[in-house]
């Protein structure tokens, strides 16, 4: 049984997300795009006609795997104020997981963004992205007026990850301390 188009363009879209997560988005020909895809290159093409649509299907995509991978089964009702710190917590673990398996040169959309920064539908991308997780994010911990300061605390661990890995975390759990303790006064 054949993959039906949808599925056939998840697949497109999941492997070049590891493609530009692995070689970055100016290295990688057409050919490793292919490969990566497990299409032929007809079929890449009639999916994603352009670079830039191949870009944009692997961002997407990892928006979307990076959504489940941060807030699915989280402990505590959301916005439930008693599990905030420990929801908080749960959320930094997450942040740290993923930059070990998966982003431990930092963020992959901030990079398409460097690689191509007059390209709007990557801004516009980059942006709604950061708003979703900032907002999910907030209201998973129960302070939906703070999504700004979260976002500063989480994008702060992407973008020194590189350079500090683990202690990023613990700089992160003080702020968030000082975030629930500034709620509660």
């Amino acid at each position: 049984m054949s993959d039906t188009p949808n599925q056939t363009a998840q697949k497109i879209a999941a492997g070049l997300e590891q493609a530009f997560a692995k070689h970055g988005f100016a290295e990688p020909n057409v050919e490793v795009l292919r490969d990566a895809a497990g299409v032929s290159l007809r079929t890449l093409y009639k999916y994603m006609p352009s670079r830039s649509d191949m870009v944009l299907a692997a961002l997407e995509h990892r928006h979307q795997r990076y959504l489940n991978h941060m807030f699915s089964a989280l402990p505590g009702g959301a916005g439930d104020a008693a599990t905030g710190p420990a929801v908080f917590a749960e959320l930094l673990r997450r942040v740290g997981q993923w930059m070990v398996e998966e982003a431990s040169h930092g963020c992959l959309f901030h990079a398409a963004v460097a690689a191509a920064p007059t390209d709007q539908a990557l801004q516009s991308l980059l942006q709604r992205h950061k708003a979703e997780v900032a907002g999910k994010a907030a209201s998973a911990v129960g302070l939906p007026d703070q999504s700004a300061a979260l976002l500063m605390i989480f994008e702060g661990v992407t973008q020194c990850w590189p350079l500090q890995g683990q202690a990023t975390l613990r700089t992160a759990q003080a702020l968030g301390r000082g975030l629930f303790a500034a709620e509660l006064a």
